[in-house]
């Protein structure tokens, strides 16, 4: 019987050393995960440990996702990305997702790490990254998924390993966060990393408006004020914030409100309180835009959000 040719030997190769890098790195997230929780020591580093099928809603921050374990769907208006283990998602600027995870146990858990990109540490690394145009013409997409290549693999498998090394973490973990953002510069998604890391494109002028809303939710929103901060006419931001976010600068900032109301109530803050903490001038109103989001009242989401929580310690 003839082998198989030696080129596809070789991928097989290449295949069967993924898994097991795969299988070895989820176990020390899993074991990370378990002892710390989502929060690690390392600046900008989440795990993401979970052992049921579950929707997430939240406002992704510009960040790289790598799935180690399971599957998981996000949702950006009408466009879905589903990524499961040895795939990547990077969001570029903030934006609204709908999240998904498809494919969890108690045995076999959804395992992924996520870090935040600084796109002012990208930017300076542009003048050295291979050349790459960035045309305006094209749709912008703020999310992108992609296959984990093994030079990035690598990088991650050594930020994960730091947590068992916290001496080493202030010096070597920039080191290797940098390296990723450089591979992911000089990856497949590199040209639309590039859009927003060149201040003068629209992606990048929508990024750092929606960025604004983020960091300033709880103030008055003047959408006539937040073009004239990121260079734009009235018309053309309005147009070009909502082909991005897939929302209106107002409903953005609803939308984070609700997420950051969110957060509160899970740290035991009274509802009515939260409501006026975070801009609203009306409690009802407050909870009426909780309920249509979360589709229940607050109350009643977060003994859920509780619950769930103490079934995943357990």
């Amino acid at each position: 019987m003839r082998g198989r040719p030696i080129a596809e030997d070789g991928h097989l190769w290449l295949a069967l050393r993924m898994s097991t890098d795969l299988e070895n790195l989820a176990a020390i997230l899993d074991r990370h995960a378990l002892r710390l929780g989502g929060e690690t020591p390392i600046p900008g580093l989440r795990l993401t440990r979970v052992e049921a099928p579950m929707i997430i809603r939240s406002v992704y921050r510009p960040c790289f996702c790598a799935v180690l374990q399971g599957a998981k769907l996000s949702v950006l208006g009408e466009q879905a990305y589903h990524y499961g283990a040895g795939q990547i998602l990077v969001a570029s600027i903030d934006v609204p997702v709908t999240a998904r995870i498809m494919e969890a146990s108690a045995t076999k858990p959804y395992l992924a790490m996520s870090l935040e990109i600084d796109v002012a540490a990208l930017a300076e690394l542009l003048p050295a990254a291979a050349e790459a145009g960035v045309s305006e013409e094209k749709a912008f997409s703020a999310l992108h998924t992609s296959a984990l290549e093994d030079d990035l693999l690598d990088a991650v498998g050594r930020l994960l390993n730091l947590l068992d090394q916290p001496s080493n973490i202030a010096v070597l973990a920039p080191l290797i966060q940098r390296e990723i953002m450089w591979r992911l510069l000089n990856g497949p998604l590199g040209p639309m990393l590039r859009h927003v890391s060149l201040r003068d494109t629209r992606a990048a002028r929508v990024g750092r408006a929606a960025a604004w809303v983020r960091e300033h939710f709880d103030q008055p929103l003047r959408v006539t004020e937040l073009a004239d901060m990121v260079g734009m006419s009235l018309a053309s931001f309005h147009r070009h914030f909502k082909a991005v976010t897939t929302l209106s600068p107002v409903q953005f900032q609803k939308l984070v409100r609700l997420q950051e109301a969110r957060r509160m109530l899970l740290e035991n803050h009274e509802v009515s309180a939260v409501g006026y903490a975070i801009g609203y001038e009306s409690a009802s109103h407050f909870s009426r835009d909780y309920r249509r989001h979360f589709g229940a009242p607050p109350g009643r989401d977060i003994a859920a959000l509780r619950a769930m929580v103490a079934r995943e310690v357990a």
